[in-house]
C-alpha cells in the first residue's frame, strides 16, 4: 500500500493553477525525485504534500504516515543560516509535537547527530558552520521528525561539488536504511543517479515513473542529454 497517493491533483497559489491534474504514488522504501522547469508547481506540490495547501480539485491519500510525521528540510534562506542557536538546540526543534523535550527527544536527537556525524559539533554555534555541516544539522533534525519519510527541498542547493556527492551519499544510505525519500531538486544527473522514481512536473501535466522509464521517455530525454543509463 503506497505511504502517499495522489490522484488527479490540481492546485492553485495566488489564484493561479500550479499544479495541473497530476497522479503519483509513494511506495515504502522509495526514493522520489521530483524535478522540471521553475514555476511548474514543485514548490505548491510541497506544499500539499505537507498539508499546507489543499487541492482545488483530486486528492492526497496518507496511508501509514500523516503529512505530521514528515521529517521537512526546506531550503535555506539567509536569515535562516545566521541563526544563533547550538547545533544541539537546532536538532532537537524537530522534535516537535512536544511543548517540553523530554528524555526520549533528547535521546533522538543525539542519536540522530551521531547517525549523520556531527556530535561533535554539538554546542558549536550553527551560524558558524560551513554549508554542508548546515545541511547535516537541518538533516538531523528532520530525521528527529520521523521514521519514515523525509521531504527534502534542494538539500545540495549552493554546496560545491565535493560536498554535493557527500551530501547524496548520505542520503541514499538513509534511504538504504528504510527511510522514504522525497526530493525536490533542479540537479537532474543526481537525481536519475539515486532516485528510484522520478515526477517530473510542467506547466500541464507531469510524467511519473521509474527512472528508467524516465530515461527513455521525451523528458527525461531533454532534461538529462541522452543518457540511457545510471
Amino acid at each position: 500500500m503506497a505511504l502517499i497517493s495522489c490522484e488527479n491533483v490540481t492546485m492553485k497559489y495566488d489564484g493561479q493553477t500550479a499544479v495541473d491534474n497530476v497522479s503519483f504514488r509513494v511506495e515504502p522504501g522509495d526514493y522520489l525525485c521530483i524535478v522540471g522547469e521553475n514555476g511548474s508547481g514543485k514548490s505548491t506540490l510541497v506544499k500539499g504534500l505537507l498539508g499546507l495547501l489543499k487541492p482545488v480539485s483530486g486528492k492526497i491519500v496518507f496511508d501509514g504516515v500523516e503529512s505530521s510525521e514528515i521529517g521537512y528540510l526546506p531550503q535555506q534562506t539567509m536569515a535562516q543560516k545566521d541563526f544563533p542557536a547550538s547545533v544541539y538546540e537546532v536538532v532537537l526543534s524537530g522534535c516537535r509535537s512536544r511543548m517540553f523535550y523530554g528524555k526520549e527527544a533528547k535521546r533522538r536527537a543525539l542519536m540522530n547527530m551521531e547517525r549523520l556525524d556531527i556530535g561533535s559539533l554539538k554546542n558549536k554555534c550553527y551560524r558558524e558552520l560551513s554549508g554542508g555541516q548546515q545541511q547535516r544539522v537541518l538533516l538531523a533534525r528532520a530525521l528527529c521528525a520521523t521514521e519514515k519519510l523525509l521531504l527534502l527541498d534542494e538539500p545540495a542547493a549552493g554546496l560545491d561539488p565535493v560536498i554535493t556527492a557527500e551530501l547524496y551519499a548520505l542520503i541514499a544510505e538513509l534511504n538504504e536504511s528504510g527511510i522514504t525519500i522525497i526530493m525536490v531538486s533542479h540537479d537532474i544527473q543526481n537525481a536519475v543517479r539515486y532516485g528510484s522514481r522520478i515526477l517530473h512536473m510542467a506547466m500541464h501535466g507531469a510524467f511519473f515513473g521509474t527512472t528508467g522509464d524516465y530515461l527513455k521517455s521525451e523528458e527525461g530525454r531533454r532534461m538529462t542529454g541522452g543518457i540511457e543509463d545510471v
